[in-house]
């Protein structure tokens, strides 16, 4: 089962608390207020998670979080395994 679009396994993220966040799939906005292009686009597509769109994987979702210093190998992996099942 899915847990986010972009391949955050939500169910074990540990700061989700501090933040007030309850899952992009369970909020119209992200925790942070702005917009989340993963998201936006997931959701104008109709798909569950990027792992369903046919462009996968796009720029957007494999620069997801650089910025910040994270990976996007695990998010992208997790969006394959979802699409598998």
């Amino acid at each position: 089962m899915f847990e986010s679009r972009c391949g955050i396994c939500c169910d074990s993220c540990e700061g989700k608390t501090e933040v007030n966040c309850k899952g992009c799939l369970n909020m119209k906005t992200p925790f942070w207020g702005g917009d989340c292009e993963v998201k936006s686009c997931c959701e104008a597509k109709g798909l569950n998670h990027c792992g369903e769109c046919k462009e996968f994987p796009c720029e957007t979702i494999s620069s997801m979080g650089k910025e910040q210093g994270y990976d996007p190998e695990p998010r992208l992996l997790k969006c394959r395994q979802w699409a598998e099942k």
